[in-house]
């Protein structure tokens, strides 16, 4: 029994120290930490061409908290503020962090099911525009 343990203890350990291989993000001029703010306002830039919210150009966030406070000031087509629940992590987005995705719904208007992306990895930063079919407040 005690023999058991120790291999299993060993083998969950050797288990720990396998990862997956770092993708090179030397080419975007940052870690795999939290974005500042003026280099995440820099790369966004680089990805303003394609829809908020999108895989391609997820909401920029500032941790947890700051993704729930962007979600709970977008509104539906009448106003009224979606229902939303995290649906899980995505991978590496385009800023070469972990982006998550939501799952917002607008029960009897419009948009009635939308999937939004969004990473959390950006000191500071608050949203201000609303992703496409829905509208924000302040």
């Amino acid at each position: 029994m005690r023999r058991t343990v120790w291999m299993m203890a060993v083998l969950l350990g050797a288990a720990g120290c396998a990862s997956a291989p770092e993708t090179d993000m030397s080419d975007l001029g940052f870690d795999m930490g939290r974005v500042s703010q003026a280099e995440s306002a820099r790369l966004a830039a680089r990805f303003a061409d394609k829809p908020l919210g999108s895989v391609q150009n997820p909401v920029r966030a500032d941790m947890p908290a700051g993704q729930q406070a962007y979600l709970r000031r977008l509104r539906c087509s009448d106003g009224r503020a979606p229902g939303f629940g995290r649906i899980g992590s995505f991978g590496a987005g385009p800023y070469g962090s972990i982006i998550d995705g939501y799952s917002v719904s607008c029960g009897g208007s419009s948009p009635a099911q939308s999937e939004i992306y969004m990473d959390m990895y950006h000191a500071g930063h608050v949203e201000a525009a609303a992703v496409p079919g829905f509208t924000i407040v302040p």
